[in-house]
């Protein structure tokens, strides 16, 4: 008989969100969407970031369908301003943030000699300028009511690094260190900073590889299987719950124990 490597769905409630003010980034697809759909389920007000408002209404839309709240809120990650409009305006509409989710990021892999001076700034830009300028305008009404949670989704590849991916593994290492260093400025208001760090995870990105990398990818993982988004969300709806108030400046690998 075939070994069942699928995971068990999660179904329910496991923390009480009640009343929080959510804003997830690159939540129009992927492990965006899976976050900001969860923190929903969970009771959350999510306000969903990126820069398409089509597909930003599309994930409200199905948020709203299953009971849960949500805001679509088109973004520019890439322009400071936009950053700081955005988390102002969720604070002036709904009188607090409670958790902001770092999740947008892109890639533009090639090998360093080919890269170019736009390939590195584009996904720094994104990766990691961006989630440094979320922070900086999330801290301050945070730090006033005495309690946030910040989560941001960093990668495997920003620490072991990643052939093809100088440009993002460095990204990705960055905002581990910033999470460090961010989590101990804001520990004595009571906000804490985490990251999580997914590994091979099933996505558009993934299924791009084609069926034959794809199972040597998960010949490489001990799971033996990719990882799916929802598992991704779990972590962060438990960083971001009152019940890890004592966890902070810690990053979650969450990679079938891909690094070991």
């Amino acid at each position: 008989m075939a070994r069942n490597t699928e995971p068990t769905e999660v179904k329910g409630n496991r923390a009480d969100l009640t009343g929080q003010v959510a804003l997830v980034t690159g939540a129009s697809q992927g492990l965006g969407r899976a976050i900001a759909e969860t923190l929903a389920a969970n009771g959350a007000t999510v306000c969903l970031v990126a820069r398409s408002a089509d597909k930003l209404a599309a994930v409200a839309d199905a948020i709203t369908a299953a009971g849960g709240k949500a805001e679509p809120l088109p973004c520019d990650v890439s322009q400071p301003a936009a950053i700081e409009a955005a988390v102002g305006g969720v604070v002036e509409r709904h009188g607090r943030l409670d958790i902001l989710v770092n999740n947008a990021g892109v890639t533009r892999d090639t090998l360093l000699p080919r890269m170019s001076d736009e390939e590195w700034d584009e996904v720094l830009t994104t990766n990691l300028r961006a989630p440094f300028l979320f922070m900086r305008a999330a801290s301050r009404p945070m730090m006033q009511q005495r309690y946030g949670r910040i989560v941001n989704v960093s990668s495997v590849s920003g620490m072991i690094g990643n052939a093809g991916q100088a440009n993002y593994s460095a990204s990705k290492a960055g905002l581990i260190g910033l999470t460090r260093t961010v989590a101990k400025e804001l520990a004595g208001r009571k906000v804490t900073v985490n990251a999580v760090s997914p590994g091979f995870i099933a996505s558009d990105m993934t299924d791009a590889l084609g069926p034959a990398l794809l199972d040597e990818v998960k010949k490489r993982v001990p799971a033996k299987r990719l990882g799916q988004p929802a598992e991704i969300a779990e972590a962060v709806l438990f960083l971001a719950s009152p019940a890890a108030a004592y966890i902070t400046a810690q990053t979650l690998v969450v990679d079938g124990g891909l690094i070991g």
